[in-house]
């Protein structure tokens, strides 16, 4: 079968603006992108997320083997002799960072002090009054920042069936070596109610999460037409249909999140209609639709089946047959995946699409597991690619669901690694995946997935910021769109797989933007292209955001 081009796709759909999901939002992606790849590749070492640079600086802990609680938030437990005051007074006394820790040795009262090198990451925020400080998810104890001088300690109370966990952690700064890059040493102290008490040590790299350097808001061609924002917090994912933007939140107590209903008719002024969601049931994290039925993946009551025949206002139809927790969803055909972390993807007829029934429940094998998958999933011709997880990539024959056999299986390195989400589409002949994780340090993996029961070769990766974490990867053709996080939207031209190349970017993340957090997790969440001529954007906090398409 002939594919049409982009632009041709376009056309179509844009005669059929009530049939969008049927346009330009399934899951796979151009059957053949054809040339100028040849299918040959060399095989690549896979280096995982975190890549070892050395250490971060050289300033150290003055007395590594004393214990004292005390020394985890004083900067006198530093010895910052050879560090730059003159650097460190060109930074600003406000800001949010990510940042890559690199953990050099860890001191217990129980045994011998050890020596190991292993990565890590944390994120921070001071704010110019005090008011919005914090380190991870706990406050800051103290703070010295400004007139050269950059030290901070913070804490962190994780209540445990056995008793509470308290870290406490200090970071101080050493040099700037360039604008928005802060490193230094830290040490973390953690009282633990059953192992005890334990000391770790080492260098950071902190990144400001400004725009990459030498940036703009926007390259490549593509440009903001249209945004609006929702009174539900923490946008996380979107779907369009019947020219509404369907837009899913997460929760946050006690802010709850939900669905918002945006009209598009006009792209340069999307006008948000409604809200939704249920007593108990706030935080819903994906969302598909096929024909007059809206599919919601809920945190809380499983698959959420909603009636938008009249797409302004949807209707609560039933919850489905399933599990209590669905984290996303994928509409391929006449069959809807759901996909439930640590028990299996869960596959719906869609006969009556507002009435699914249970076909099958696909749990891939993994030995020695952590179970915590699948996070995610994608159908490309007759194969379910299962993101698992920690648990990583697995490959599923799905033509007959009374048959479900597993093809091969991508083992992550297990160090700070996360199959999250991918793509399939067929280059030169062969079957490719682009493997997504999530978290510090996660990238774009190309593996060549043709024969997965012999081997699964990683032939190519695309990296960003290493503190910058990936989200979300849809396939159009020979361009990969990729919601970053705080990078953004990222477009890779993976006409060669080998190598992908950025073509495009729009930056969505602000720190200004009002109710934007400080953790990996924010920036850009979702990507859809329904072939209407536009990409639609959702961002943790400014919502509903509309490019022109490429």
């Amino acid at each position: 079968m002939t594919t049409p081009s982009r632009g041709a796709r376009r056309s179509l759909c844009a005669l059929l603006p009530v049939l969008l999901t049927a346009c330009g939002d399934s899951p796979a992606g151009t059957p053949d992108a054809g040339p100028p790849w040849d299918g040959t590749y060399t095989e690549l070492e896979d280096r995982g997320y975190w890549v070892d640079t050395g250490r971060h600086d050289a300033c150290q802990f003055v007395d590594a083997d004393n214990l004292d609680p005390l020394l985890c938030q004083r900067p006198s437990g530093f010895d910052l002799s050879g560090c730059s005051a003159a650097e460190l007074s060109t930074l600003e006394d406000q800001g949010i960072y990510q940042v890559v820790l690199r953990a050099e040795r860890r001191v217990r009262p129980d045994r011998p002090a050890s020596t190991f090198v292993s990565g890590g990451s944390i994120s921070f925020r001071l704010s110019a009054d005090g008011s919005q400080d914090a380190l991870g998810s706990g406050p800051l104890l103290t703070r010295d920042t400004g007139n050269g001088t950059f030290f901070f300690s913070g804490r962190r109370t994780l209540a445990l069936t056995t008793g509470n966990l308290v870290t406490t952690a200090a970071f101080a700064g050493c040099h700037v070596p360039s604008p928005g890059v802060i490193t230094g040493c830290y040490v973390s102290c953690v009282e633990n109610p059953v192992t005890g008490y334990s000391k770790t040590l080492g260098t950071f790299e902190a990144t400001r999460m400004t725009w990459a350097p030498r940036e703009g808001e926007a390259s490549g061609g593509l440009a903001r037409v249209g945004e609006a924002s929702t009174t539900m917090i923490r946008p996380a994912d979107l779907y369009i249909a019947k020219e509404h933007a369907y837009v899913v939140s997460l929760d946050r107590p006690p802010l709850l999140g939900g669905l918002s209903v945006f009209d598009v008719r006009d792209r340069t002024n999307p006008t948000l209609v409604k809200t939704l969601s249920f007593p108990g049931d706030t935080s819903w994290n994906g969302v598909w639709a096929k024909d007059d039925t809206l599919y919601v993946a809920s945190n809380s009551s499983g698959l959420v089946i909603l009636d938008i025949s009249d797409p302004a206002n949807p209707t609560f139809v039933r919850r489905a047959e399933g599990p209590t927790t669905v984290h996303t969803v994928l509409v391929d055909g006449n069959r809807l995946y759901a996909n439930s972390p640590g028990t299996g993807t869960y596959v719906y007829d869609l006969a009556t699409p507002m009435n699914p029934t249970l076909l099958q429940i696909v749990r891939p094998t993994v030995e020695g597991g952590y179970g915590d998958g699948p996070h995610d999933a994608f159908v490309y011709e007759n194969r379910l690619y299962v993101s698992n997880a920690s648990d990583g990539f697995q490959i599923m024959d799905v033509a007959d669901l009374n048959d479900v056999r597993q093809l091969g299986s991508y083992f992550l390195p297990r160090l700070a690694t996360y199959a999250h989400h991918s793509a399939v589409g067929t280059f030169a002949g062969k079957t490719i995946a682009f493997e997504g994780g999530e978290f510090a340090g996660s990238h774009v993996r190309v593996l060549d997935v043709t024969n997965p029961a012999a081997h699964i070769p990683l032939i190519g990766t695309f990296r960003m910021r290493a503190a910058t974490s990936m989200h979300n990867l849809l396939l159009r053709g020979n361009l990969l769109y990729v919601a970053w996080y705080h990078e953004g939207l990222r477009v890779l031209d993976v006409s060669n797989p080998t190598k992908p190349n950025q073509v495009a970017h729009y930056n969505t993340f602000r720190e200004d933007d009002p109710g934007r957090e400080h953790s990996v997790f924010e920036g850009n969440y979702g990507v859809r292209i329904p072939g209407d001529g536009y990409v639609y954007l959702v961002d943790a906090s400014r919502g509903l955001i509309i490019l022109n398409e490429l």
